[in-house]
């Protein structure tokens, strides 16, 4: 029995996978906003009620909106404050007295859907979340890539390839640099895009639902995004050449994308023709949990 965790900056999810994969229980509780303590106490109290529950004692790993620095073993990059800095491997294997692996919540969404989700077989996998924030993992003949700094697929802050005159130099990302593909493509980005346009701020659903319909101005708001996303995947697949990039998160709802970016990337990649595959992950926002119980199986 593997236990998971997808520690969110909103809600906390725990699920048990039995040997077969199969989830054999899975909670959601709400995330003790800007409270570290409260956040470990939380962790503890689902495993050990989720133990009592499958009558197992269980492995558990655990997906987290950062990285550990493998320079001080202290969280760092996290969009939830209040655990950068802070010792959250040691301290949980402190409380559950056990060992216990981390790894960033996109690494676990790539392990997840290149094991038994949309990708699963493929050597070279390149999992994104695009949501409030833009994130990805690479995984590699099942295995996850990390790399000595533990930013391995931290796609989201490096800027916007070939970017147009007026993206130029770019709107300010949290990390203190400009043009970041996280402040184009996320959510927020997008109905910013739209906003600074038109002059209306709709929701991305809105945007969405208001280009299928025929609205011009939201649908050349997408036709830009969906440019833009083009061109921040093709970097990549110059890069890394993966066989399939899977896109989840709340963007990759948007159904077209997986129509569009394919058509649009093979202006930036330099290769005659472009066989990586753009897929629907297959787990959807289960991914997160399953990657992050199936960082046992990728040791």
């Amino acid at each position: 029995m593997r236990i998971g965790i997808d520690l969110g900056g909103t809600k906390i999810e725990i699920a048990v996978l039995d040997a077969a994969g199969t989830v054999r229980l899975r909670r959601r509780v709400p995330t003790p906003q800007g409270d570290y303590d409260a956040t470990l106490e939380t962790v503890v109290r689902l495993v050990r009620e989720a133990e009592v529950d499958v009558r197992a004692h269980c492995s558990v790993g655990v997906g987290t909106p950062g990285a550990v620095s493998p320079a001080s073993g202290l969280m760092k990059n996290c969009n939830s404050v209040c655990l950068n800095g802070r010792p959250l491997r040691q301290d949980l294997e402190a409380l559950l007295e056990r060992e216990i692996r981390i790894a960033n919540d996109a690494d676990c969404f790539a392990l997840s859907e290149a094991q038994d989700g949309a990708a699963a077989g493929l050597p070279v996998v390149f999992g994104v979340i695009v949501g409030t924030g833009t994130g990805a993992g690479i995984v590699v003949h099942g295995r996850l890539l990390s790399g000595p700094n533990a930013i391995a697929g931290e796609w989201g802050h490096n800027s916007l390839p070939w970017p147009l005159d007026d993206e130029r130099p770019g709107r300010a990302c949290y990390c203190g640099r400009n043009g970041c593909i996280e402040t184009w493509l996320s959510g927020p980005g997008l109905a910013l895009d739209h906003a600074e346009r038109n002059g209306e701020t709709l929701t991305t659903e809105v945007i969405v639902s208001r280009a299928e319909a025929g609205d011009a101005a939201c649908e050349a708001t997408l036709a830009c995004y969906e440019d833009r996303m083009a061109r921040a995947l093709a970097a990549v697949i110059n890069v890394l050449d993966p066989h399939a990039v899977v896109l989840g998160g709340g963007m990759g709802r948007i159904a077209r994308l997986y129509r569009s970016v394919p058509r649009l990337w093979g202006r930036y990649v330099f290769s005659d023709r472009v066989d990586t595959r753009l897929l629907a992950p297959l787990h959807g926002d289960s991914s997160g949990v399953r990657g992050a119980a199936r960082l046992w199986d990728a040791a």
